[in-house]
């Protein structure tokens, strides 16, 4: 046996026998690296950063506000960088790599870490795969037609009613999506997003964020949330990646987190032996809960009150997914609500104005800034991408929590800083 082989047949036996080892030895002390740079990633290493099993912590690239928890690193090459630092557990925040297949190239070499492998980010990857595996899983989804040019979107057209959901087929940062009104509108969508598509029947009902941790074999659910995707109040003007959100343990029942566990994501993983991060995008409908999307990590900015939310030992809980070693008690939560505010740069979700000084981020109090799209300079943090800070508080109730985020907001200071100020009302009105 080669040099080469013999030592990745020693990380393979290594990887095998870990979860044994960790029962007799005791926590295992491990060194992180999270890869990504946005506000999610931050949020992980802050939330890590906090656990006792953590002694090194490492982020690729990170951002400013990850400077203070760890070390930044500016090399993509992330197996290379692992392989340097000793790394012990890799958590990946983002959904690009996931679907080019890092998981694959840690796995190879036994080293130990979160995530789906490319077959399985293609839940997240391609809109019309997922739509066609919840088909065939019979996971409960909207009625939808995939085509692959305009000509076959209006030929479809009269299967529909409006208001219309178009969404493009590949990664889109969370803007792929456009609900048209009407048939001018739907005209327009099919000059905006790129094929092939998937039209679907639009859903009322309360929109919910179920996110579980899985390793394979089960799933762990993380404390439900809400997402506010478009731009403006009350739900107006485009879709963006997330301008903030709220975690309640009240969103979902008892009952309804264990029956979507046992009808969404326990399926999905059973089929496809799927680890790492997956999260249900879900319509709680009148006749139950119906998969908007997947996504094959976790959700920004949903991650940001979850972490606050969070009270245990995180590394702990993605190793055990990471072994094939969850146990059904592996997280445990503060039960008080969480909310977080995206603070957003001019002209955001388009063409967005960036490099301006950001001021107050030392005067906030009862909250957590998560920095998103940032960069240091000699004149201090300034503005380098559409949403730019996640401010984040807890409070004992979700009055309180919205209350504490929005007094950190107006310490916060950017040119042309835009920001929703209704983050979390809707659960104001249905759950008080």
């Amino acid at each position: 046996m080669s040099t080469t082989h013999n030592h990745h047949f020693k990380r393979q036996i290594h990887y095998l026998l870990a979860p044994i080892v960790t029962i007799v030895a005791g926590p295992q002390k491990v060194k992180v690296l999270v890869i990504g740079g946005g506000g999610r990633e931050h949020a992980l290493a802050w939330r890590l950063a906090a656990s006792p099993s953590v002694t090194e912590l490492h982020c690729a690239p990170g951002n400013p506000g990850v400077i203070n928890l760890g070390t930044c690193h500016s090399s993509t090459d992330y197996v290379h960088l692992a392989e340097h630092l000793s790394i012990d557990l890799t958590v990946v925040g983002p959904e690009a790599p996931l679907v080019a297949g890092v998981v694959d190239q840690f796995r190879a070499l036994g080293r130990p870490i979160v995530g789906p492998n490319a077959a399985n980010a293609a839940l997240e990857g391609s809109k019309v795969y997922s739509k066609r595996f919840m088909d065939k899983l019979g996971i409960p989804t909207a009625r939808f037609e995939t085509v692959d040019s305009a000509e076959a979107a209006r030929a479809v057209f009269p299967k529909f009613r409006y208001p219309l959901v178009l969404k493009t087929d590949g990664l889109a940062a969370g803007k792929g999506v456009i609900i048209a009104q009407n048939q001018a509108e739907a005209e327009d969508a099919l000059t905006q997003l790129a094929y092939p598509m998937v039209l679907e029947e639009f859903l009322e009902g309360e929109e919910v964020s179920f996110i579980a941790l899985c390793d394979g074999k089960t799933a762990v659910a993380l404390e439900p949330s809400q997402d506010h995707k478009r731009i403006f109040d009350n739900d107006q003007g485009p879709n963006t990646g997330g301008m903030g959100a709220y975690s309640d343990s009240r969103i979902l029942t008892a009952e309804q987190r264990s029956s979507i566990l046992e009808t969404v994501i326990l399926p999905v993983v059973r089929a496809t032996q799927f680890t790492g991060f997956l999260y249900a995008g879900l319509m709680m409908t009148p006749n139950g809960p119906s998969v908007l999307e997947f996504n094959v990590r976790m959700g920004d900015p949903e991650t940001q009150p979850l972490m606050m939310r969070l009270n245990c030992d995180w590394a702990e809980a993605l190793m055990a997914s990471a072994r094939g070693a969850l146990t059904g008690n592996d997280l445990r939560w503060n039960p008080n609500p969480a909310t977080c505010v995206v603070l957003a740069s001019e002209g955001y979700p388009g063409t967005v104005i960036n490099n301006r000084l950001i001021t107050g981020l030392d005067k906030t109090q009862h909250c957590q800034v998560f920095h998103a799209g940032t960069r240091q300079t000699e004149a201090g943090i300034v503005t380098a991408g559409g949403r730019v800070l996640g401010v984040t508080a807890l409070g004992k109730t979700l009055r309180e929590s919205i209350d504490n985020a929005y007094a950190g907001v107006a310490q916060i200071h950017f040119d042309g800083m835009q920001y929703r100020r209704d983050i979390g009302f809707r659960g104001l009105r249905r759950l008080q």
